[in-house]
């Protein structure tokens, strides 16, 4: 049995369920939004700790894709955020408490991957060049840190780059700064975000691992103007790439230095032919990747769910 931790819009768990399901292979799929609603889950102590959801209490392997925390509907705003912290709490000791053959990946792996100068650190470390980087709250060094890059340097978010509004939805892209930028960011409050030299880019590369496979595709981000920076700004096409066999296998052991079986890592090659890490996404998605090339990406992760 195979144990799917996301929720109900991630459409692309279900590329991976639907290989699941050709292959008759059992699986049950946690939609985390409803986990009150919809699953029956319990955990007891007889002769030893005992979890079962949905009456399973065994399972191969998990996949550890994204979690959605339920609604919480009240008046009283104190209330809710107890609920709110009890529930992150009752989620975590429910991870640390299934004991499956396989994860993909732990949570904590995944928690502390999330971390994005760890992902510089170790990239740096296995010989991977990264862009000159700063974090900072302190106007002074960022305007130092400015001109000490000609003027060409981007800002992007330590963690979170969503904004949820009350009927809305926000996301913070990486942007280039300018100097009346930073003059803004003087007056405003001092908030640390990660400041990067700007690279000069020929394409942007999303590499896939999954275990010891790898699926690389570029974008041409720098034929239109709205993606140049932030290749998310539009809708960019895939195509399939082949990285020099070096590279390939540094990106593996990035993946396996965080303790992760699966990664998204973005790339960048300059015009000199030359790689630049940027960072990982522990869990990202690659469905439109897989529907742009072709690449059997879906097939991979549920090939390792199931040996």
């Amino acid at each position: 049995m195979i144990l799917i931790v996301t929720y109900k819009e991630d459409f692309t768990t279900d590329f991976v369920i639907n290989i699941l399901n050709q292959k008759r292979q059992p699986y049950l799929r946690l939609n985390t939004e409803d986990i009150l609603s919809d699953y029956k889950v319990e955990i007891a102590s007889n002769s030893q700790l005992n979890i079962k959801i949905d009456g399973i209490d065994t399972f191969h392997s998990v996949w550890f894709r994204r979690v959605k925390m339920p609604v919480l509907e009240s008046s009283n705003i104190g209330y809710v955020d107890f609920m709110n912290i009890e529930l992150k709490k009752y989620f975590s000791n429910l991870w640390q408490t299934i004991d499956p053959l396989k994860w993909m990946s732990h949570p904590n792996a995944i928690y502390r991957s999330e971390n994005k100068l760890l992902q510089l650190k170790i990239a740096q470390t296995i010989g991977l060049s990264i862009p000159r980087t700063l974090v900072s709250y302190n106007h002074d060094v960022i305007l130092d840190f400015y001109d000490k890059c000609n003027g060409e340097i981007i800002i992007k978010p330590l963690y979170n780059n969503r904004i949820i509004g009350d009927d809305n939805l926000s996301i913070i892209y990486t942007s280039a700064l300018t100097k009346n930028d930073l003059l803004k960011i003087e007056e405003s409050m001092p908030f640390p975000s990660i400041y990067q030299e700007y690279v000069d880019k020929d394409i942007e590369i999303r590499v896939t691992v999954v275990e010891n496979e790898i699926f690389s595709a570029y974008t041409e981000s720098q034929k239109n103007e709205e993606s140049k920076i932030d290749w998310r700004r539009s809708d960019s096409k895939f195509y399939r790439y082949k990285l020099p066999d070096e590279i390939e296998k540094k990106c593996i052991e990035l993946i396996k230095r965080l303790g992760l079986s699966f990664g998204a890592i973005d790339l960048i090659k300059n015009k000199n032919g030359e790689y630049t890490f940027l960072e990982i996404n522990p869990n990202g998605q690659w469905a439109w990747i897989e529907i742009d090339t072709g690449m059997p990406i879906s097939k991979a992760i549920s090939n390792y769910l199931i040996n």
